[in-house]
């Protein structure tokens, strides 16, 4: 139901009355107004102003352009997915290209017992020390290893047993080494698998950080800017249970037959991106979107309140991760952050 309302009828002088006494309280209503909302804002703060004192921390999303030039094979793009939390989001499709585009591959294994520290790469005893692979370390391992079954090198001639094939590479990574692969220096040429083993990566635009760590599994635990794999700790029991060393090249990187070249350790080789407070320089990014950086800031100190995923937050970068010592055989040590939720 409409209801009119109807006004009484009033002569033209009273009409033009009661149009200037509406008129003077429109106007009075519209200054009592406009100055109420001035002194409020003048003498009242927002509800939502941020306390100055505790500046709030923007944790940064995924930086896709972070990478070295040849680094990826594909641009970039992004794509729908579904977290480990079970939540939908949108993730950045990382290529890498599986090769190095910051430094040279090699050199890993000794060709003789004769050969000094500048000719060979690093391996390390799976108890913190780290090695170069040169003659004298090849003389040494049954020392090392208090085990008389070490014997990588010819005792006449010294020359060392390497996997000098393709064939030799993939028998010696395997978790069941033939007894004549035994008591070598593995080594994997890039070239056996087309100068590099491409691979692409599902990262979350915008990081998030779990309600509890999750452990690494047996799957890359991210992406280097140099655009190679940074892979999990390397299989240390299984290499020397079967008398043979994975040497890695000073860039604690090397070659086998799935991943193609990967890391194992951060050397200093893609630390690329350095900051400019004297934080450790960025060398890649975690599969959960968070960065990883250098161990040591540039004065050479560690943080000292890493957590147990060795991360922490601060007010320029949020939350991100340090890497690992090259003798910890790792880079972090849990996913602090949702992961993309992968399916078979």
């Amino acid at each position: 139901m409409q209801i009119k309302q109807t006004l009484p009828q009033l002569s033209n002088p009273h009409m033009k009355h009661l149009r200037l006494t509406y008129a003077f309280l429109a106007i009075m209503l519209i200054s009592a107004c406009s100055g109420s909302t001035t002194e409020s804002e003048e003498t009242e703060p927002a509800a939502t102003d941020p306390d100055p004192s505790t500046p709030t921390v923007t944790q940064p999303e995924f930086d896709p352009f972070a990478f070295a030039s040849s680094a990826l094979t594909e641009t970039v793009v992004t794509t729908s997915c579904t977290l480990s939390d079970g939540s939908a989001s949108t993730c950045y499709e990382i290529t890498i290209a599986g090769t190095p585009a910051t430094h040279e591959i090699g050199a890993f294994c000794p060709r003789d017992i004769y050969a000094s520290a500048d000719e060979v790469g690093i391996w390390f005893d799976g108890n913190g020390e780290v090695y170069d692979v040169d003659g004298e370390f090849i003389q040494n391992l049954a020392v090392i290893y208090n085990d008389s079954n070490w014997q990588l090198f010819d005792p006449v001639t010294g020359i060392v047993n390497i996997t000098d094939s393709q064939i030799k590479c993939e028998g010696a990574a395997r978790p069941d080494v033939s007894e004549e692969l035994q008591n070598h220096c593995v080594e994997c040429s890039i070239d056996y698998y087309n100068g590099g083993v491409t691979a692409t990566y599902i990262i979350p635009v915008q990081p998030q950080l779990a309600s509890s760590p999750s452990n690494l599994g047996r799957n890359d635990v991210g992406v280097s800017l140099s655009g190679v794999a940074i892979a999990p700790p390397a299989p240390v029991d299984a290499i020397l249970g079967a008398y043979t060393i994975a040497a890695f090249d000073d860039c604690a990187g090397h070659v086998n037959p799935v991943a193609g070249y990967h890391y194992h350790g951060s050397a200093g080789c893609s630390e690329i991106v350095s900051e400019n407070d004297g934080h450790g320089a960025r060398m890649g990014f975690a599969l959960d979107g968070f960065g990883i950086y250098a161990m040591l800031d540039s004065q050479g100190a560690e943080s000292a309140d890493l957590d147990t995923c060795r991360g922490h937050s601060d007010e320029v970068r949020g939350y991100h991760y340090h890497a690992a010592s090259v003798a910890e055989n790792m880079f972090i040590g849990c996913f602090s952050g949702l992961t993309v939720m992968l399916f078979d």
